[in-house]
């Protein structure tokens, strides 16, 4: 009795791997398998993007065999199983390893090599990889059409983004607001909330901490009994500071009132914080000490707790003076209020308040008219005290009238310049000096510092860079997902997931606190944001075709805002690829459309970009 099928004497995976392939091949049964198929109910696959820019590695051919069995079982029940492969050429990771390979960061794009150059570059560079992925996909045995793949740094691609825009735009699901958000200064860009909900974002790092003391300008008549009297504020961020606008104390939380003596100056003060905080600061033993026996450097420090209990409602509204006085600021500033985000978890019941660098911050800032502190740079513009590299402003980037006018240059000139996170600085080592270090020793000199210490602590770092995110003030776009969060609930208590936990656990939870996305990327190569706006704001136009530019266009060259048209003699009813491929909707060529507002006003387009994972996530 013949036998179907071949016996191996010796099993040679290897050898059967290839024979299978060339077997395949030679019988083009993939091309097949569509043939016999023509008619039957479809399942169309469409490859998620992986990027050309990279060598494929072990954990793509393991998602790549996991793609493989669905597609496979659902040709074998009879289905016809189109799969579209397709290239994700967009984003973060292609301008950093340009960057990188030319030797420039992004400061340098627009001085040592152009928008159009650097694009240029980019394009090159992301298919770099393309006859590797080939190669492994044809040995992996993975069924995938790629002779013609979707790009998305494809024009005809690109509109279908702008189309997807286009319809969020007319159902007012995108809007544009100066928010504070998650901020790279490595990468030089904004990042959405799932950016930072990628596996490895947050890390333990042991960061200096301070708990600061500020000065109570019209103290209760108990706390001036002994000493000056000082609200304290624990901060894991020193850097911030100089940027202190209000304190925040908890509306119904208890706070004390404690005589006691700095442990580094020895100076007699009387100390606020929470009163479930007080043994955080101030151990039980060291209460039935005398306050008049102690002598400065003593390792155990006497206090006294007052018998009055406040509650922070009580305190809110008292005064205190400016921590650290670089920049003159509003009279509105320097006061306590209540915020419903303040516990008694950690720290000491009271959270200092820099609005420019932190969204409960700029929510509180805003309800009690208190505005971050800013300074003008020399093109008039208010920025925060950080700039867009994460350094303290320098000096002579700054408004010179505005220097001699808010800016104390004698106290603020050893700081200006200072990277607020050494990671930033690729000329300082961990063994260097931190910012937050030499803030808290200043403190400490001018007694201003009740404790510096190494705290650990969880914190967000940029998923490409690997380098710690700041939260920022921005101006950016946004998708209102939070107007579609109970649907999403909905749904995905809807899935079967394997196993539950991962619908209910982490990404449940992470549906749960939804925030809206920002889209915005202060970028230059990936999809343009298609909206065009009027300098003053009042006017805007978002385009969801081509075509509709073109149209846009031609009605600016008509009312003298435009001079010519950049695209002539285009046919755009039947969408030839001959048409799209004059055209070029990536920056710089994007930036120069000038189109006129219905009022005749002439309006320029928004330079952001789109976030890389609207891009590659909007397919097919």
């Amino acid at each position: 009795m013949s036998n179907r099928f071949p016996e191996y004497n010796q099993l040679n995976l290897s050898d059967i791997n290839k024979e299978m392939l060339k077997e395949w091949d030679e019988k083009q049964v993939f091309r097949q398998s569509l043939e016999i198929r023509q008619g039957h109910p479809q399942f169309v696959f469409y490859e998620g993007p992986p990027s050309a820019n990279g060598m494929p590695g072990i954990h793509h051919v393991i998602a790549r065999s996991i793609k493989d069995i669905f597609c496979r079982y659902k040709t074998m029940k009879g289905f016809l199983v189109n799969r579209k492969a397709g290239w994700d050429t967009h984003g973060l990771p292609v301008e950093l390893g340009v960057e990188k390979s030319l030797g420039i960061t992004k400061e340098d794009i627009g001085k040592k090599i152009t928008v159009e150059e650097y694009n240029a570059a980019c394009r090159t560079e992301v298919m770099k990889y393309t006859r590797e992925w080939e190669d492994l996909t044809s040995k992996m045995g993975y069924w995938v059409d790629m002779s013609d793949p979707y790009i998305t740094y494809d024009n005809r691609y690109i509109e279908t983004l702008w189309y997807l825009l286009k319809e969020l735009y007319r159902k007012g699901l995108l809007y544009k607001g100066y928010t504070i958000q998650p901020y790279s200064p490595a990468a030089g860009t904004g990042l959405s909330t799932h950016e930072l909900n990628q596996p490895g974002c947050y890390r333990d790092v042991k960061d200096t901490t301070c708990t600061a003391q500020f000065l109570v300008k019209d103290p209760l008549p108990e706390w001036q009994q002994f000493g000056d009297p000082f609200f304290l504020a624990w901060t894991t961020t020193p850097w911030t500071l100089p940027s202190n606008m209000l304190l925040a104390v908890g509306k119904n939380i208890e706070y004390v009132a404690v005589q006691t003596y700095n442990p580094y100056s020895g100076e007699p003060m009387t100390a606020v914080l929470a009163r479930n905080l007080l043994h955080a600061y101030f151990p039980e033993k060291n209460a039935s000490q005398s306050l008049s026996d102690y002598k400065t450097g003593d390792k155990n420090i006497p206090y006294r707790v007052l018998d009055r209990v406040w509650k922070g409602s009580e305190l809110a509204g008292i005064r205190y003076e400016q921590l650290i006085p670089w920049v003159k600021v509003t009279d509105k500033a320097f006061r306590v209020v209540t915020g419903d985000f303040v516990t008694t978890e950690d720290g000491t019941g009271i959270v200092h308040i820099a609005p420019t660098f932190g969204a409960d911050d700029a929510r509180v800032g805003k309800e009690h008219e208190v505005p971050g502190l800013t300074l003008t740079d020399k093109e008039g513009n208010l920025r925060p005290m950080v700039d867009l590299t994460g350094k303290f402003y320098p000096i002579e980037e700054l408004d010179p009238q505005f220097v001699i006018e808010h800016i104390n240059s004698d106290l603020y000139a050893e700081y200006a310049g200072r990277y607020v996170k050494n990671a930033y600085d690729d000329s300082l080592t961990e063994e260097d000096a931190t910012l937050d270090v030499d803030l808290s020793v200043m403190l400490k000199q001018q007694n201003r510092a009740f404790r510096i210490e190494k705290h650990l602590h969880n914190y967000p770092h940029c998923w490409r860079t690997d380098k710690p995110v700041l939260y920022y003030p921005l101006d950016s776009w946004f998708i209102r997902s939070t107007a579609c969060r109970e649907q999403m609930i909905e749904l995905n208590n809807s899935i079967n997931w394997k196993p539950q936990s991962t619908g209910s656990g982490r990404f449940g939870k992470w549906l749960e606190n939804l925030q809206d996305w920002n889209l915005s990327r202060s970028r230059y190569w990936g999809t343009p944001l298609p909206i065009w706006r009027t300098d003053d704001g009042k006017e805007e136009k978002c385009i969801g075709s081509v075509k509709e530019l073109y149209e846009e266009m031609q009605k600016a060259v008509e009312a003298g805002v435009m001079q010519e048209l950049p695209w002539k003699d285009l046919d755009l009813n039947d969408y030839r690829e001959l048409d799209y491929d004059q055209i070029d909707l990536h920056r710089p060529y994007v930036d120069q459309i000038v189109l006129v507002s219905d009022s005749g006003v002439p309006m320029r387009r928004e330079t952001d970009l789109i976030d890389v994972w609207f891009d590659s996530g909007a397919m097919p």
